[in-house]
Formats: structure tokens, C-alpha cells, sequence
């Protein structure tokens, strides 16, 4: 019978000490994966010049955090963490591209493409992605925690899903194709219920994907697994939102990337339909939605409710 391992609810959780140690954790695997390869070579100069730049580390974190709420070790989750970073980092590569988004900072620092051309920039990101599901499949290479065999099969199996055609590559297809102009302007309803589908896909599939895996990681039973999924759904939304209001009224300096790009592209975001003030309401709705999903869970589950409030709090 599933026992979990018990940590004792502190109302003081310090997330900034969470976010900070499990940071830590997190770049000291990418630095064992990025050391397997030879610094001199363009394409390792180009990867880790987009995958060591910093950012939240999110995704990782919300395995590691759900590893924790599920009372299994945590450490059993950080090569699906390190994976999903990589992932994730492929995506924003490729997301600043000319030909997607066309940005030219990302995470205070130059784009990729624009350190090292659009061609190793594209090569460095489809690297990224490949060698990710390597990490999935052989952990023990450079990890000492590792989930058991058919654990490992269920994480690629689910990452794999929600990173491609019917997840974030879709997703992405999808916010390219839409905007303010081509996209039914009278009505808000069918305005609304299209976003939420296309971030459902682009940022919420891989959210959820991050704490499933943790909970996958340290073997979870299935009810743990379906009120986590509620948990990430509503934060992968709500933190989409928070981007959305953060492009209209965010500090540049603190993003580390421009704002406002949004209105000039044109783009259909959630204060475009709703304004900033329903925006803002809207995601502390869906915010509180993802708490309630976790009320089966005891202290072991304070960091997740830690990342909620950050979520909708963040100035970056």
C-alpha cells in the first residue's frame, strides 16, 4: 500500500529558497549533460549559450515540486526535469526565430540566432530536443536516481505527446495563425475558447507533462496523478495569462525581453479579449482552481502551492 513520506506543513514555506535550491539542482544536471560534449563546437557553443541563460526553470521545478507532493524522492525526478528543460528551452529557440516571433532578447541576453546565425540557432534547438529523450531513456548514465524501466517508457511516452503534433507544436502552429485581424472579432465567447485551446497546447500540455512527470517519477498512485492534473492545467493556463499581462504593463529590464510586442504584432492575447482587469481576475479564478485540486494533498504539496501564488504574483 502507497505510504508517502511525510513533510510537516510550514504555513511559512519559503519559495524563494525552494525556487533557488531546486535551481541549483536542476543546472547541475544540465551542466553533466552539456559537459559529455566538446566546448569548442559551435553547435554545444549555441546550445548552452540559450540553455544556461537563466529563466524560472518552471517546468523542471513543478517535477521536482509534484515528486515532493507525491511524498517519493525527489531526486528520482530531476532527469525528466532536465529533459523538459531542454525541451523547453528548444522551443524558445526556435520560437524567436524570424520566421515565428522574431525576437531579438531572450532572458536578458541575445537570441540565439542572433549570437550565432539562424541556421545553427534552428540546429541548436532540434539538438536540444533529440538529446533530451536520450537523457529520458538512458538517466543512468549520468544520473544516480533513476525511475524504473517501464516509469521511464510512461515519461517519454507523455512528454513526447505534449511537446509535438497534438501539444505544443500545434499550439504554436495555431498562435502563428491567429491574430486580431483574421479572427472572428465580434464574438469575445468564440475569441476566448479558441486562445485558451491554443495555450491548452503551446504552454499548458508541457506544464502539465512537467508534473506528471514528477508524480510518474516516484511512482505514484493514479489519484494523486489525476488531482495533479487538475493542479497543472489551471496554472498552465493562468500562467499564460500572467504572459499576456505581463507583454502589456511587464518592466523589460525584469523580463529580460521586450514588452508589448503583442499589440504591435497584433496578436490575439487575453487582455486583448478581456483587458488587463478581467485578465487579471481571470487568472487568480484559475489560480484558486488548481489550489482546490490539491486539497487532498497534506504539507507535502506547499511547494505547489507556493508555485500557484507565484504564478499569478510574477513581474517576469
Amino acid at each position: 500500500m502507497w505510504k508517502p513520506r511525510l513533510i510537516m506543513n510550514d504555513h511559512s514555506f519559503n519559495l524563494s529558497a525552494f525556487l533557488q535550491e531546486q535551481k541549483a539542482l536542476v543546472n547541475t544536471g544540465l551542466e553533466k549533460i552539456l559537459g559529455q560534449f566538446d566546448s569548442d563546437r559551435e553547435l554545444v557553443q549555441a546550445m548552452t549559450h540559450s540553455l544556461m541563460a537563466g529563466g524560472k526553470r518552471l517546468r523542471p521545478v513543478l517535477a521536482i515540486a509534484s515528486a515532493r507532493a507525491c511524498g517519493g524522492n525527489f531526486l528520482f525526478a530531476v532527469p525528466a526535469a532536465c529533459a523538459l528543460e531542454m525541451i523547453h528551452t528548444y522551443s524558445l529557440i526556435h520560437d524567436d526565430l524570424p520566421a515565428m516571433d522574431d525576437d531579438d532578447l531572450r532572458r536578458g541576453f541575445p537570441t540565439c540566432h542572433k549570437k550565432f546565425g539562424e541556421a545553427t540557432a534552428v540546429l541548436a534547438g532540434d539538438a536540444l530536443l533529440t538529446h533530451a529523450f536520450y537523457i529520458l531513456s538512458c538517466p543512468h548514465t549520468l544520473f544516480d536516481h533513476v525511475p524504473k524501466p517501464e516509469n521511464l517508457l510512461e515519461l517519454i511516452a507523455i512528454i513526447s505527446e505534449a511537446a509535438g503534433v497534438n501539444g505544443m507544436v500545434e499550439g504554436q502552429v495555431l498562435d502563428m495563425q491567429s491574430d486580431c485581424k483574421n479572427t472572428e472579432q465580434g464574438n469575445k465567447s468564440f475569441l476566448l475558447d479558441h486562445l485558451i485551446h491554443i495555450h491548452a497546447l503551446k504552454t499548458g500540455r508541457m506544464i502539465c507533462a512537467s508534473v506528471a512527470a514528477g508524480a510518474v517519477s516516484v511512482d505514484a498512485p493514479d489519484d494523486f496523478k489525476q488531482h495533479l492534473a487538475g493542479y497543472a492545467a489551471n496554472v498552465g493556463l493562468a500562467f499564460q495569462v500572467m504572459d499576456d499581462i505581463l507583454n502589456v504593463q511587464g518592466d523589460p529590464k525584469k523580463m529580460g525581453k521586450a514588452a508589448g510586442s503583442d499589440a504591435v504584432k497584433n496578436k490575439l492575447t487575453f487582455p486583448a479579449i478581456m483587458g488587463v482587469k478581467g485578465s487579471i481576475a481571470y487568472a487568480k479564478k484559475l489560480t484558486n482552481e488548481a489550489l482546490k485540486a490539491l486539497e487532498i494533498f497534506d504539507g507535502n504539496a506547499d511547494s505547489l502551492r507556493a508555485i500557484a501564488g507565484y504564478v499569478i504574483n510574477r513581474d517576469r
